[in-house]
């Protein structure tokens, strides 16, 4: 351990941001608080692939390429001809879409010289998830996280909310672009043809279960179907609107007429702004302080996080009017955030990128690391439900998981980092959390690979 590195400083850079990499500690030990402070900015976070497509262009593309591959087998057919399956091309083309983006975004994470930024970023791209396990939505979550997401991260919590609500990658991913009003007028016209609509309730039910006030804010199922209701009308534009397809688009005679009422409160029928005017009740709601209080106070500290952290965060929320820059700068200026206590068991990416960060990369076949992460239970963009990947100990951390970070720690060792002086990447990785027993694991270690791999599965490393 150096003189220039300090506690403090190795728990801004590895329990609030990504990992240490070379320097990173000493540099932030200097001011810690301020080495947080400075990455909250107005601007969000920055993209991690500037030049992504949109998320209207990914759906364009996507509509164009289905309808080449449709045409292409149904002309194969006619002369008799083998053809590939279009469904298993064009599944091709989104996990090749989704793939790009994936890596674009975990190479960003292991480089960045913002790590609380990007980890507020990976937050609430977490909270708002979009799961490519529904392929129409795969290849959209990338632009999904740089259009709704980062931008907003430092912004009105209400800004994100309505931004991820209104998102292609949401509306496709809970089936809201088909929700239709069963009174409404579209409604009638598809009974005619002998069709039947259907309200579907899934992002009016998410919305308030995981992105705003939570199940304990005691909203009845009777205040999901009410929304749902509000909502219908929100939805894409097409083909048949080639200025605007694949983007948001309100449908009136989608729109189920009438008065809703939602927890407690009644919303008059005025269109797309029924649904926009129950997103602010909920974005300002005393409840969605306390649920995102909880939720950042067990992400960043604890499992079971204190109350007077959650307290503290859900004063600075309303406070502020849902500024989650103000909720950041609380989250830093409190004293239960920098206890030295590493509680905090790391996810598998979480594990990857502080291993990349301090080892310099994942060596000559990043692409690698999709399934490295899907072995260990976390594949990419690919989270198990609207939940998003869990984040507790519990979750990642039984046998089987660890002996692949084992394994993996070995490879990776041996194949990226084999000429590293253990010691000195130890004092870099962890500065002084490192302790002293495993210091002297480290030193004993009869190899430098072996010695790395050690690191890698030290506890404190494991922790943040």
């Amino acid at each position: 351990m150096t003189a220039k590195t300090s506690l403090q400083g190795a728990i801004a850079v590895t329990r609030l941001g990504l990992g240490a990499r070379p320097g990173e500690i000493a540099a932030a030990s200097a001011d810690p608080k301020g080495w947080v402070l400075d990455q909250i900015t107005p601007m969000g976070a920055p993209p991690y692939w500037p030049e992504m497509p949109s998320a209207a262009t990914r759906f364009i593309q996507f509509a164009a390429a289905r309808q080449e591959r449709r045409t292409a087998a149904a002309a194969a057919a006619k002369t008799g001809q083998p053809a590939p399956d279009p469904v298993v091309q064009i599944r091709a083309l989104i996990r090749q879409d989704a793939g790009v983006d994936f890596l674009r975004r975990i190479q960003f994470a292991a480089a960045t010289d913002a790590g609380f930024q990007e980890r507020w970023a990976l937050f609430w791209s977490n909270h708002f998830t979009v799961s490519g396990l529904k392929p129409q939505a795969a290849n959209l979550i990338g632009p999904f996280e740089q259009e709704a997401i980062r931008p907003h991260v430092f912004g009105k919590f209400e800004d994100m909310l309505v931004a991820s609500s209104t998102h292609p990658a949401m509306l496709l991913y809970l089936d809201q672009a088909q929700s239709i009003g069963p009174n409404s007028r579209a409604a009638a016209f598809l009974a005619r043809s002998g069709r039947k609509p259907g309200l579907n309730e899934n992002l009016g039910r998410e919305i308030l279960e995981l992105h705003t006030v939570g199940v304990e804010a005691g909203y009845s199922q009777a205040d999901v179907t009410e929304f749902a209701r509000a909502l219908t009308g929100w939805s894409l534009a097409g083909p048949n609107m080639p200025d605007r397809e694949g983007q948001f688009l309100f449908r009136p005679n989608a729109h189920e007429p009438g008065v809703r009422a939602v927890m407690g409160r009644r919303y008059a029928d005025d269109g797309y702004f029924q649904g926009h005017r129950i997103l602010h009740d909920l974005a300002v709601s005393p409840h969605t302080a306390h649920h995102l209080a909880t939720k950042i106070a067990r992400h960043f500290v604890s499992d079971t996080p204190p109350d007077s952290l959650v307290q503290t965060l859900k004063a600075a929320y309303l406070r502020s009017e849902g500024d989650l820059g103000e909720v950041a700068r609380a989250l830093v200026g409190a004293p239960e955030t920098w206890d030295p206590s590493p509680v905090k068991f790391k996810t598998p990416y979480e594990f990857v990128v502080s291993s990349a960060r301090i080892g310099g990369g994942f060596g000559a076949r990043p692409e690698r690391i999709g399934p490295v992460l899907a072995s260990m239970g976390q594949r990419p963009f690919a989270a198990p439900s609207p939940k998003g990947w869990p984040d507790d100990a519990a979750s990642w951390a039984d046998g089987d998981d660890v002996f692949k970070r084992l394994s993996w720690s070995d490879s990776y060792a041996r194949q990226v980092i084999a000429e590293r002086d253990p010691m000195a990447l130890a004092d870099a990785a962890l500065g002084p959390r490192l302790s002293p027993l495993a210091g002297r694991t480290i030193a004993r270690a009869e190899t430098r690979g072996e010695g790395l791999a050690i690191l890698l599965m030290t506890p404190e490393f494991q922790r943040r």
